[in-house]
């Protein structure tokens, strides 16, 4: 779970926790502040370099967004709106 206020600094988390722990998806929330989700083009961009570099390594796909401050304000995450964000991939099937 990244938090997206941090800004740039959140790239470094997703780097930091995938160096530990090889992830395999992401949930980014507060993306109702100021930020406005900036910080998934850079994960996004991360994305496929990581996977350019290291094939065996699978596509990290963010699952959920944080719209709010409660459960109910968690929404999937659908990468197609933002064709920008390819980097960023579906979760596989059912697993949503």
């Amino acid at each position: 779970m990244i938090d997206g206020n941090t800004g740039q600094n959140a790239l470094s988390q997703v780097k930091a926790f995938d160096d530990a722990l090889q992830l395999t998806g992401l949930i980014v929330t507060k993306l109702d502040g100021t930020a406005k989700g900036g910080v998934l083009a850079a994960i996004a961009l991360w994305a496929r370099e990581r996977q350019a570099a290291s094939p065996d390594l699978g596509p990290v796909p963010v699952y959920f967004i944080g719209v709010g401050e409660k459960l109910e304000d968690l929404e999937t995450f659908n990468a197609r709106i933002c064709p920008g964000l390819a980097g960023l991939s579906l979760p596989p099937e059912g697993n949503t």
